[in-house]
This record gives C-alpha cells, structure tokens and sequence, in this order.
C-alpha cells in the first residue's frame, strides 16, 4: 500500500513558500541557542521539525540557486505588499524601510532596509512602530526573544556592535546591572534576526 504524501507546511519542493515556511527559517536559526522556545512556537505552527528543516532547506536553495530573485523581490514574493513603507536617514542618506507583519511575534515587524540604488543593507526583526519597547534595566531583563538589537543598544549605551558568529547574527557588547547587587557586569549579547538569544559575561 502506498504511503500516504506529506500534508503539512513543508510538503514538496513545488508548493508555494509561504509566510508560514518563512516563519520556520526564522526559528531554525535561532534553534541553536534556544531550542526549547522554538519547539514551542514550532508546535504553535502546527509545523514539524521535518518541516522546518525542509523550509529551511528551499531558503537556501532561493538564496544560493543561479536566477534566483534579488532580495526584496524574494520577499515579495513571499511575504507580499509590505504592511508599511518608511523613510529612515541613515548618515547623509535617506533609505527606504519595508516592513512585514511576522504572527509569530505580533509587537514585532519585519524589516528590510533599502539602500537608495535598491540594494538591500539589512533584513531582521525590530518592533513594530507605535508599539514601546520592553522595559529593560538589569541583566534580568535580557531574556531570550525579550528585544531587538536596537532596543538593547538604547537601553545599555554605549553599546559595541560585535561581528556575528554567522549570517543573520549580531552581537552586541554593553555593561548592564546585576539584578541582585546592581553591580555593573560587562556582557556580550547575541541576537539572531535581530532578537536577542542570550547572553554571556566577559
């Protein structure tokens, strides 16, 4: 008897790739740090980890495959028409900011920042305007999934900006309070997409 086909979100290299798949990239990245939060929002998906690793794998097809379709216009195709289209002045230049709706997180957005020849400078998660950014004040505060980068770097400035240990990663170095003593502790922190996964002491 044959075996029945695969129905779920990451059923077969034709079918469509949808916010849903994205959504299954996003979490396989920051797997690595926190597992147990993605299978929880995995489930939430109503997604397998057969699923996910197939989504991610089409991803990486789509970024390294010959013809593929340039960077805002894969996200596009798969997101559709951004929820909103911003102006941001980066140093002497004004670049365009498309921002998507992810469920997954509802106070955040997904941005993708636009230099003015069209080239895209940046793709991560930051939080949807008009929303406030979390209250963060001691390294209790820094927990996984909790803020975004920027958020981080407003609230423990100075802030260092730190190369990532791979692509869709960013690091960021700061002193922030220990919650028990308020003792300032020099940490590095490390996001993925933009969200904060953990961090260490130095």
């Amino acid at each position: 008897m044959p075996r029945p086909k695969p129905t779920g979100p990451g059923s077969g290299p034709a079918a469509p790739f949808t916010p849903l798949h994205f959504q299954l990239v996003l979490l396989r990245r920051m797997a690595d740090h926190n597992p147990e939060l993605v299978e929880t929002a995995r489930a939430d998906l109503g997604a397998s980890v057969a699923d996910m690793r197939e989504a991610n794998r089409r991803w990486q097809a789509m970024l390294h495959g010959r013809g593929g379709r340039a960077a805002v216009s894969r996200y596009r195709s798969i997101l559709g028409a951004p929820e909103q289209r911003l102006t941001r002045r980066i140093g002497d230049l004004d670049c365009e900011a498309l921002l998507w709706p992810v469920p997954l997180w509802p106070d955040l957005r997904f941005e993708v920042l636009l230099a003015p020849t069209g080239a895209v400078w940046n793709e991560w998660l930051i939080r949807a305007p008009g929303t406030p950014a979390p209250p963060l004040r001691t390294l209790a505060d820094l927990t996984p999934w909790s803020c975004t980068v920027d958020e981080a770097a407003h609230a423990f400035a100075p802030a260092r900006p730190l190369e990532g240990s791979a692509p869709t990663r960013w690091g960021l170095a700061f002193s922030a309070p220990d919650d028990i003593s308020g003792t300032p502790r020099q940490v590095r922190a490390e996001f993925t997409w933009g969200l904060l996964q953990r961090w260490t002491q130095v």
